[in-house]
């Protein structure tokens, strides 16, 4: 096995319990694809990482021990990650949920979704998908129950995206529950499944009345997951705007698994700022906004990144909020933290009166690195804004 020695700075951030390696702090290193083992300068073993670059760093500490990464190796993760989650194994109300989380369970580069009686494996670089028939063989062996799995590409290199990985091949639709409510998922379309697990906890306050009795407008909303949860917590109506032309047909089959008419309830496909004009124009105003846009968009007109450009949301929103409104202010950009994200959300009030209701980060089954804070990408704020 290959050594690589580290730099001081790199010890002292494997010691504080850190396990993405960064480019920056290996400028010279041509290997890829492979397990090294960590050395300090003085020639002591600090750990045993692999090599493999992804849109996050260069590769992964994986063990504090010299320890093959094998059949038996991943085992043990496996069987440690189902212990965490027996609580939502054994729930009645919740069928949908992640298995395995990244570093937060040991082992960055790869992340384990279940669907129902479904797994779904992301594969994040081309080390961890070069070993994969070795941790689904482990994973197998933990999960006997589990009918079947299909993968996910998020690097680049390979000619498709999404594919059976084994076993029974799930229906091209079905229902999970979550909170209770339903659900319509795909899983093996794209990288995409139709709703965003780690935001279980967000949909389970709307769930419970949130927004009951008042109307909700939800922005970037994909499938309108938000507002199929707040339409089964009593909402009188809600708008749900997003650009992608399919976002109507898929956000319909959420509402139609519930049996929600859908008379008082709209879906536009428009940009989310051109929205904000209409709505001006019309006069439309809201009691509950939900903003929760992809970390960075680009369309012919215009580009738009949460760490520069929140702002200009909360500003747009507060102009089309009905007095004694909220706002649900979201992101999963795992370079800006909660402070900053707060920041970047005050600049938007530029003064108005509000108040912080309720703090979200990830869910007990996005298990996160709690030594390193973009572990902890997702943020979410309830907000009571004052006349």
């Amino acid at each position: 096995m290959n050594t690589v020695t580290v730099s001081p700075s790199v010890e002292r951030k494997i010691q504080q319990g850190i396990c993405v390696l960064q480019a920056q702090d290996f400028p010279h290193l041509e290997m890829k694809n492979t397990v090294v083992q960590l050395v300090n300068q003085q020639g002591h073993f600090l750990g045993t990482a692999y090599l493999s670059v992804q849109n996050k760093g260069i590769g992964w500490l994986v063990s504090k021990k010299k320890e093959p990464l094998d059949r038996a190796f991943f085992k043990r993760l496996f069987v440690e990650a189902r212990q965490k989650r027996q609580s939502f194994e054994e729930s009645t109300v919740t069928t949908a949920y992640r298995l395995f989380n990244q570093d937060g369970d040991g082992f960055g580069g790869m992340t384990i979704d279940r669907y129902h009686d479904y797994a779904v494996f992301s594969w994040y670089n081309d080390y961890i998908y070069s070993i994969k028939e070795e941790i689904v063989a482990a994973f197998r062996v933990v999960f006997p129950d589990l009918l079947g799995a299909y993968e996910k590409i998020r690097f680049k290199g390979l000619d498709y995206e999404s594919v059976h990985l084994y076993g029974q091949e799930a229906p091209e639709e079905f229902t999970i529950f979550e909170n209770g409510v339903a659900y319509q998922v795909f899983l093996n379309n794209g990288l995409m499944t139709g709703i965003f697990l780690d935001q279980h906890e967000v949909r389970g306050l709307l769930v419970d009345g949130f927004a009951a009795g008042k109307s909700l407008l939800n922005l970037f909303s994909y499938t309108a997951a938000f507002s199929v949860a707040a339409a089964m917590g009593g909402v009188a109506e809600t708008t749900s705007v997003d650009l992608a032309k399919r976002s109507r047909e898929l956000s319909e089959a959420h509402f139609q698994a519930n049996g929600l008419l859908l008379e008082s309830h709209r879906f536009i496909v428009m940009d989310v700022f051109e929205y904000f004009k209409y709505a001006k124009r019309k006069g439309l105003s809201y009691d509950v906004i939900v903003l929760d846009p992809p970390s960075f968009a680009r369309n012919k007109k215009q580009t738009f990144s949460v760490a520069k450009d929140y702002h200009k949301l909360i500003a747009q929103s507060l102009e089309i909020l009905n007095p004694d409104g909220q706002i649900i202010a979201s992101t999963n950009a795992s370079n800006v933290g909660l402070e900053k994200f707060k920041k970047e959300i005050e600049k938007g009030f530029m003064g108005r009166k509000h108040r912080y209701l309720q703090t979200y980060r990830l869910p007990s089954d996005f298990v996160i690195n709690k030594n390193d804070e973009s572990s902890n990408y997702l943020k979410v704020f309830t907000i009571q804004v004052e006349k």
